[in-house]
């Protein structure tokens, strides 16, 4: 008999775990989901552009630009500068970040980066207003204060 009550047991967690996992993959609708930041910090405003298929993120952009739309990571000098003084520098961190979001498929939880601490507060923020955004189906562009 108690061979059969943990059959039982095992067959519900079962159900229930797969369960669900479909629940929250219907959660986020299939599209393109961009989050910008309200206003330039430093000469730099950050953005993050997601894709959803299947109700899961399968890629994730994270990076910044200036006001003429010359991107950070792409900036040799200031990447230069930022490794010496912080130990990272943007190339670096914003893959970072957004390896982190594609395996969590949510930004709780996401590791700071040492030297890209605010970078990281942005990131975690605008990842969350794109995750309400894909639930809902709305693409247009989330700003994030």
């Amino acid at each position: 008999m108690s061979k059969r009550l943990l059959l039982l047991v095992f067959t519900v967690g079962l159900l229930l775990a797969l369960g669900g996992c479909t629940i929250r993959q219907q959660e986020l609708k299939d599209g393109y989901y961009c989050a910008e930041m309200s206003a330039y910090q430093n000469g730099w405003k950050e953005f993050v552009t997601i894709r959803v298929s299947g109700g899961e993120i399968v890629s994730v952009e994270y990076n910044a630009k200036n006001a003429a739309g010359f991107i950070k990571s792409w900036d040799m000098s200031y990447m230069r500068r930022m490794n010496s003084h912080a130990g990272t520098y943007p190339n670096r961190y914003t893959r970072s970040y957004g390896a982190a979001l594609l395996e969590a498929q949510t930004p709780e939880g996401i590791d700071i980066v040492t030297g890209a601490s605010s970078s990281g507060g942005n990131f975690k923020a605008m990842s969350a207003a794109l995750l309400e955004k894909a639930r809902a189906g709305d693409n247009t562009i989330a700003i994030v204060k």
